[in-house]
């Protein structure tokens, strides 16, 4: 009976520990804010865990260099600062780091620094044209 249950509290932990881990990704991949969908399947609990640490995560990056540092921003090492992408759909304008103001009309075509229009990418607005 003591064999059961421990096996019982083991597998429950090892499950949580998986659910963390996964919605740990997800903060990585989706940023501060989850697709709906995905948040109406997470219990409070879950929800919860997912605020605390992208709330960490924030903090800590804000503490890195002067102006702080995103580390969800590149996966992986990016090749170059400036990226050609299209646009999706009617945005309107676009004010980039140093004042300039782009305007992002559907199937227009920019050449952009990556940290800047990455957060439009992820959100379906812009696709990086690969060349």
């Amino acid at each position: 009976m003591y064999r059961l249950h421990h096996l019982r509290n083991s597998l429950t932990l090892k499950w949580i520990h998986n659910r963390m881990e996964i919605i740990k990704t997800m903060r990585w991949e989706f940023g501060s804010v989850l697709p709906p969908d995905i948040k109406n399947n997470m219990s409070e609990q879950e929800s919860q865990w997912f605020n605390r640490y992208s709330k960490s995560l924030a903090s800590y990056m804000r503490s890195l260099g002067e102006e702080g540092l995103d580390l969800t921003q590149d996966r992986k090492p990016p090749k170059n600062l400036f990226i050609q992408v299209r646009c999706l759909m009617d945005y309107g304008e676009f004010e980039t780091e140093d004042g300039t103001l782009v305007v992002l009309k559907k199937n227009s075509q920019h050449f952009l620094l990556r940290s800047q229009c990455e957060p439009l990418v992820r959100q379906g607005i812009l696709e990086h044209i690969l060349s």
